[in-house]
């Protein structure tokens, strides 16, 4: 039975592709450097801001990342300014945060992205307080794919790692949810492809956000309900 479902942020629950290149191209422009187009943005993303500019530094040219250091407290201040241009929820998820909250299943979000932004992100899509528990990067915490952040908002949520569904679009969220003892799923609507997702062999692999409440519903189902569908 699940009775939380974490959710990663970027390429999950929001598409927030073009205000990610938009920043970083802004931090690359001040050197000299760049553009980046989404599609690099999208291979770029998912093990924190600090890889994210490691990595798009060195696809500029700047292989012996010369501008590392100066590069990313100017990517923070860029971020807090952009970090909602064009950001949208996907298709099919605030039906399927609905649907959970009808069910009366927690719902939480960890996310590699840096904390403020994490919760300027969700607040002004879903609104103050709509997730039961919204977690980005902070200090003192392993980014993913190290298991801490999702137990820590499994223990604050009250609940044990068999009762929560892990979902994410990167290899990165598949090795959190999985290190944590959480049934995972890896979602195709966002940043990578169905075969990065299936490398790392999830519980489940999802085309729509449909596709979760299915696998919710059947999840807790009553035993009795069960066998009178057999």
């Amino acid at each position: 039975m699940y009775r939380l479902c974490i959710f990663d942020l970027d390429g999950t629950l929001l598409n927030t592709v073009n205000a990610l290149t938009y920043t970083t191209n802004v931090t690359l422009a001040a050197f000299g450097l760049g553009p980046i187009v989404p599609e690099q943005t999208k291979r770029m993303v998912g093990d924190g801001y600090r890889t994210q500019m490691e990595r798009a530094l060195k696809a500029c040219g700047d292989e012996n990342l010369a501008h590392y250091e100066a590069a990313l407290p100017l990517y923070m201040e860029n971020f807090a300014k952009y970090c909602m241009k064009d950001v949208r929820p996907y298709e099919g998820i605030r039906h399927l945060l609905e649907y959970l909250r009808k069910k009366q299943v927690k719902i939480a979000v960890f996310s590699n992205k840096p904390h403020n932004q994490a919760v300027e992100n969700i607040e002004t899509i879903f609104g103050k307080d709509y997730f039961d528990c919204v977690r980005g990067e902070q200090a003192g915490t392993p980014k993913k794919p190290a298991p801490d952040g999702a137990l820590i908002v499994c223990r604050e949520m009250g609940m044990t790692p068999e009762e929560c569904l892990y979902l994410g679009d990167t290899n990165t969220d598949m090795k959190t949810g999985i290190a944590a003892g959480m049934d995972t799923a890896g979602v195709t609507w966002g940043f990578r492809d169905r075969a990065e997702l299936e490398a790392l062999s999830p519980k489940y692999i999802v085309d729509h956000p449909s596709q979760v409440e299915m696998i919710v519903d059947k999840a807790n189902m009553p035993n009795e309900d069960l066998n009178e569908r057999k």
